[in-house]
């Protein structure tokens, strides 16, 4: 699936409501060599890209709905990679049916496993390193 480069259309009246709006909150992962992450992420998790900015370093992708954007970091707008960091400041939480079979799958195109996948406090749930820092819990609530 190729990714859509939409064209923004002005609004005759921007401050009118939204017909269908819904506030969401998503993530945008900051990394060192962008086309590298993207082609991880599709391989790791299955991801489809949805958009990518023209001349690329910014993509959106989705796995099963789930939105989230990857960037080339950007130091001098204060965006850097956990490479950068020295560390990462936030988890991801990937939500799945099958975490034992997504975790096998991100290790396989290049994550590290932090902890096996196990049932512990009504979830089963692994976590594992991307190449480029980023930590991801995949799990999901046992019944």
């Amino acid at each position: 699936m190729k990714a859509k480069t939409p064209a923004c259309a002005a609004r005759s009246d921007p401050d009118q409501p939204l017909v269908g709006f819904r506030t969401a909150v998503t993530a945008t992962l900051s990394v060192r060599n962008w086309a590298r992450a993207m082609d991880f992420y599709k391989a790791a998790f299955g991801a489809n890209e949805l958009y990518r900015v023209p001349g690329g370093g910014v993509g959106q992708l989705s796995v099963s709905g789930a939105e989230f954007w990857v960037a080339e970091e950007s130091p001098e707008h204060k965006n850097f990679s956990p490479e950068s960091l020295g560390g990462c400041s936030v988890r991801m939480l990937l939500i799945v049916e099958d975490p034992t079979a997504v975790c096998a799958q991100a290790v396989r195109a290049g994550a590290t496993e932090v902890a096996p996948v196990a049932d512990a406090h009504c979830w089963r749930l692994g976590r594992i390193v991307d190449p480029f820092g980023h930590h991801w819990e995949i799990g999901r609530l046992l019944s």
